[in-house]
């Protein structure tokens, strides 16, 4: 990321007096101040109107206390909107207040979005000249897409988080006309806890990679034992040092305006 973003935001603050960035599902604030810094560091003078959309109150109480503790953010005005994406879609469409963005990121959101083609088109809509949208989420290379094409129908699903990778993305955005560049993010996870049996972070591990709240305990023990075993195979995980690493890899999707 710390490579990939200054080519990434090249001429989108060009002219400008003030460069508007919209941060859709910001969390907590680490990622976003990584990229205000660069921001920062390329236009040094000009004004940064930073504007976050995030649905968790905690997250945009983490993200204030962040900026507060944070120095040289003097050029910068943060407003933060505590609403999903839709949410934010309604409102500004209700409102007519189609303003247009510089720089819009959607960080590992994506998933969590019901109708992800019209949310590409509506956000797309909003990018102004030389305008860019960042999109990061799971590599369609990433065991976590091996993991959802082979065990997803046999997990417990619900409405609020869909398996989409990079692959499916790509897909959406060649069906809507937009151009975009895709580059991945070479990324490992260490799974080695979760082949210890009755490791505590081996078990939030495992509702992690699975999205099932105590796996471990609940999930029918051909099913454990099946998906135990496949993670450790090339596909999914590589070992390296008596640890198993998780193919973890991520992918930057940047569409152009």
């Amino acid at each position: 990321m710390e490579k990939k973003l200054p080519g990434i935001i090249a001429r989108i603050g060009d002219t400008k007096q003030e460069i508007k960035i919209l941060s859709i599902g910001g969390g907590a604030g680490e990622i976003d101040l990584q990229i205000l810094s660069k921001v920062q560091a390329q236009y040094p003078e000009v004004l940064i109107n930073n504007e976050v959309v995030e649905p968790s109150a905690e997250q945009i109480a983490k993200y204030k206390e962040l900026v507060a503790k944070t120095s040289n953010l003097e050029n910068i005005k943060f407003t933060w909107h505590k609403e999903t994406s839709s949410e934010y879609q309604n409102r500004v469409m209700e409102k007519k207040e189609l303003q247009k963005w510089d720089f819009i990121h959607m960080i590992q959101m994506l998933y969590y979005v019901k109708d992800i083609p019209a949310t590409l088109k509506f956000f797309h809509s909003l990018l102004g000249a030389n305008a860019k949208i960042l999109i990061i989420l799971v590599s369609g290379t990433s065991g976590w897409n091996k993991l959802w094409e082979k065990y997803g129908s046999r997990l417990p699903h619900d409405d609020l988080c869909l398996y989409v990778t990079s692959s499916h993305l790509t897909q959406m955005l060649c069906n809507l006309g937009l151009k975009y560049e895709c580059y991945d993010l070479l990324s490992t996870m260490d799974i080695s806890d979760c082949f210890v049996d009755g490791n505590e972070n081996g078990d939030l591990l495992m509702d992690f990679l699975t999205e099932t709240c105590n796996f471990s305990t609940t999930a029918p023990p051909d099913l454990k034992a099946e998906i135990l075993k496949d993670l450790q195979e090339p596909e999914f995980s590589v070992k390296k040092e008596g640890k198993v690493l998780f193919n973890n890899t991520l992918s930057f999707i940047v569409v152009e305006a």
